[in-house]
């Protein structure tokens, strides 16, 4: 059996899970995600505990019977505490601001870069003095804030010689010396 797979999914009061032609349904206080099951893996809601169950121990039933119990496990959490993560921008000139859900980031390029975020991600930005500016994001989908986090993240990726660029918070980027280091 999957270790992973084989977890009961415990739901929490005030979350409600719907089954029904391949799709799963979970609704909450943060909001309402769906998603897609292969028809295979047979997904059962009974007493506030959900579980997975795969027909064979084929090497692709296998897969798919902790990806989906994964998945399903990210959406109870997600609409019953939602999912939090902090970007810092680490350079000398390095700004952010935010205008609703228009992120404005100034990264030392010769121009500024404009990011519209869904609605479903909340977004505060922080530039306080002498602190480097924050970027907090929220959202009920944590497949979505990875991958808005890995494309604000790409815009400056942090470089191993000074630390510069963007970084999730308590991110530890591993430094190099650089060629004065060799004498």
């Amino acid at each position: 059996m999957s270790r992973i797979g084989k977890l009961p999914v415990h739901i929490p009061s005030g979350v409600t899970v719907t089954v029904k032609d391949n799709m799963v349904t979970v609704k909450g206080p943060k909001g309402e995600l769906t998603q897609k099951v292969n028809p295979e893996i047979k997904v059962s809601v009974e007493d506030g505990i959900l579980k997975v169950e795969r027909p064979t121990d084929e090497k692709e039933h296998r897969a798919l019977h902790g990806l989906y119990r994964s998945l399903i496990h990210n959406m109870v959490v997600g609409v019953s505490e939602g999912y939090k993560k902090e970007l810092v921008l680490v350079g000398v000139g390095y700004r952010v601001a935010n205008t609703g859900q228009l992120l404005d980031l100034s990264l030392g390029y010769t121009h500024n870069i404009y990011l519209q975020l869904p609605n479903e991600v909340k977004v505060e930005t922080k530039s306080e003095r002498n602190q480097s500016p924050l970027i907090i994001l929220e959202s009920a989908d944590k497949q979505l804030l990875g991958q808005i986090c890995a494309k604000i993240r790409s815009f400056r990726k942090p470089e191993p010689y000074k630390g510069k660029g963007i970084k999730f918070v308590g991110e530890v980027v591993r430094r190099k010396s650089g060629k004065s280091a060799s004498k």
